[in-house]
């Protein structure tokens, strides 16, 4: 992984790797084939290496999700590109009652290799219906495994867990880590350092170089995981509070275990996600850690979300809805003064 690889360029990469190691393992989605290579680019030369593998499909989202569960029931495996993940409505039906139910409703466990990617959330401008961070909609769904794309996580790793679990599994990319490099080496800037704490590296976490504790531990994946780096920059230079992030891969099932030995010492837990208020992955996240470690917690967890509000298409509009850097800062503060 070269020190200057763009998120897209590392994805792109391992799609091509995982094509190419697996003859059974096909590619679907509109607009996915050369020239255009996908609406992000992520998917091109595939179509150019693999042309029978990755095909470009009419606009229809239950028909592509579909296919490709047809494909995991016959002993194949799929990947779907989605435009954007709002389009994962279309295909609700599809991921709900027919991929994620098949892997245990015919009287034995059979392995569906399947994955739905899904670029997601705002900040870019695409308005009400492009921008959505749908995650909670397939929160607890029996059989699907939800994961996220991260700036600290190899997605050669990542597509090989996904493709080799068993169950359907959706991929949310945050489109605004597309650009965005890779870190690498244990190295973010001057100030923070990353490392893995579980051996399935499932969860990596941001630290500040030589602090073994923290005054505040902030719980994030994809795209806020930047946010959240700023926030944590600005709180220690302007007022010398500590932060660590923890950022997961994997974000349902969530396994909370790994996180015990770092909560238990820190002044305050905040999970932070784009998605609005209400059934969320940071209400299961904290739901879970109550669970395991009520006597241990210093406090209650804090919660930070986007605002209840469609999502505008005018830049300054869409900052006040989705969660920013600022909203992160200002829930630690106040949260550490009440």
């Amino acid at each position: 992984m070269s020190i200057h690889e763009r998120v897209s360029e590392n994805l792109n990469r391992a799609l091509h790797s995982a094509i190419g190691a697996d003859k059974q393992l096909y590619l679907l989605g509109e607009d996915v084939c050369d020239p255009y290579g996908g609406a992000f680019k992520v998917t091109r030369g595939l179509s150019s290496s693999y042309p029978e593998r990755v095909l470009s499909t009419p606009l229809s989202e239950a028909s592509i999700t579909g296919v490709a569960g047809g494909i995991a029931l016959s002993g194949g495996k799929a990947i779907v590109e989605m435009m954007f993940a709002d389009f994962a409505a279309l295909a609700f039906d599809s991921i709900l009652n027919f991929a994620s139910k098949s892997v245990a409703m015919y009287g034995v466990r059979l392995p569906m290799h399947m994955v739905l990617r899904a670029p997601s959330g705002g900040g870019r401008g695409y308005g009400p219906t492009h921008s959505q961070s749908l995650h909670k909609h397939f929160i607890g769904i029996p059989h699907l495994s939800l994961f996220e794309l991260s700036p600290l996580h190899d997605n050669h790793d990542v597509l090989e867990k996904m493709l080799t679990r068993g169950e359907p599994c959706i991929f949310f990319e945050d489109k605004t880590l597309y650009t965005r490099r890779m870190y690498r080496d244990g190295q973010i800037d001057d100030i923070f350092g990353f490392d893995y704490i579980d051996e399935e590296q499932n969860f990596a976490r941001i630290s500040i170089d030589g602090y073994q504790k923290s005054d505040v531990v902030l719980i994030a994946a994809g795209g806020m995981v930047e946010r959240c780096l700023q926030a944590a920059r600005d709180l220690f230079i302007e007022h010398e509070i500590s932060c660590q992030i923890i950022v997961a891969s994997r974000i349902f099932p969530i396994d909370p275990d790994p996180l015990v030995p770092i909560l238990s010492t820190a002044g305050l837990v905040c999970v932070v996600e784009e998605s609005t208020a209400g059934g969320t992955w940071g209400s299961e996240v904290a739901h879970a850690l109550y669970e395991r470690m009520w006597d241990e917690l210093p406090g209650r967890i804090e919660l930070v979300h986007s605002k209840n509000s469609i999502i505008p298409t005018a830049a300054h509009l869409e900052k006040d809805v989705v969660v920013q850097t600022a909203d992160i800062y200002r829930s630690v503060r106040s949260a550490l003064h009440a």
